[in-house]
């Protein structure tokens, strides 16, 4: 039997999986066991924890040659708007390092990844809206990709149609906390992106590819790969709407944030050829029901991504 490691899990992590029920502590209570297990399997030592996510315990270590990684243990899963571990790991090893970190081990049974380290996020670089648009988006068309028949991820269509209903049950739960034409343009827009989606024509998207999940690339100057995916089957614009969720302070600072949200919706749609009006309805159905979200769990910030719906609400891209 091995014997566990003294592990410091960050509060972020606990409170999550703590959240999760008698798993998570179940998890929490075999987190050194688990730890000092891959140690001795993948001949590595891990060190402290990396603070900043919340839904693993992550920390940096060194691969046996030599290359600079990453060892992730991921809670267990069963939290609502928490990607499933088996989710996550299909789409890395899909999109094979490119557009996306690379993995290097992975065992499943540990729900534990060894992925190649990278950089500073694109979060914290300082960098004005408008370059961070340009950059997320050549870092998704490297990511894109056909996925072979038969994958297990979720189509666009089933989240769409996921995302309509979530909004239409939760406005009510919360207290109506914003118009009821922006419920009734967010359920819209929904039904819309759920009759959209085409088998055909669809690929793997990252899910989540807000400026927090894109990280400097160390082996290429200039470049960035994709972390934490909820990967699933669905249209270019999808993958595009994620960030326009983002950027709420500046949008609610600005003297127009419809004609700036506008603005940023071209500006993805021109780089990457994607059709605005998908990008601009997945976005809205996002920005809504994460505000929904957030405020269900007691973040006012939902209130402020409600905010900005309710101001797009109308608006024709």
């Amino acid at each position: 039997m091995t014997v566990g490691v003294t592990v410091e899990v960050p509060e972020a992590v606990r409170r999550k999986a703590l959240a999760v029920g008698p798993d998570g502590q179940r998890w929490l209570a075999d987190i050194g066991r688990l730890v000092a297990e891959l140690e001795a399997d993948w001949d590595v030592e891990i060190g402290e924890a990396i603070v900043g996510g919340s839904g693993a315990y992550v920390a940096n270590t060194i691969a046996p040659d030599g290359t600079e990684a990453v060892v992730k243990l991921a809670i267990p899963d069963g939290l609502e708007g928490h990607s499933p571990f088996a989710t996550e790991l299909d789409t890395l090893l899909l999109g094979g390092g490119e557009g996306y970190v690379s993995v290097l081990r992975f065992d499943v049974a540990r729900r534990a990844i060894l992925q190649e380290r990278l950089g500073r996020p694109l979060s914290a670089l300082g960098l004005p809206v408008e370059a961070q648009i340009d950059i997320i988006a050549a870092t998704l068309q490297r990511a894109w990709r056909t996925a072979p028949v038969g994958t297990r991820l979720r189509t666009g269509a089933e989240q769409a149609h996921s995302l309509g209903e979530f909004i239409v049950a939760q406005w009510d739960e919360v207290g109506r906390p914003c118009p009821r034409s922006t419920v009734e343009r967010a359920e819209r827009y929904a039904r819309s992106r759920r009759d959209g989606f085409d088998a055909a024509t669809a690929v793997l998207v990252h899910g989540d590819a807000h400026p927090a999940n894109v990280l400097e690339d160390p082996s290429a100057a200039d470049s960035f790969k994709l972390i934490d995916p909820d990967g699933m089957i669905s249209e270019p614009a999808h993958d595009l709407a994620i960030p326009l969720r983002d950027w709420t302070d500046e949008l609610l600072v600005s003297a127009d944030p419809v004609a700036l949200g506008l603005a940023w919706c071209a500006q993805l749609s021109e780089r990457t050829g994607a059709d605005r009006r998908a990008i601009w309805e997945w976005a809205f159905v996002e920005r809504v029901s994460t505000g929904l979200f957030l405020l269900r769990l007691g973040d006012p910030l939902g209130a402020r991504f409600l905010e900005v719906a309710a101001h797009w609400t109308g608006a024709q891209p």
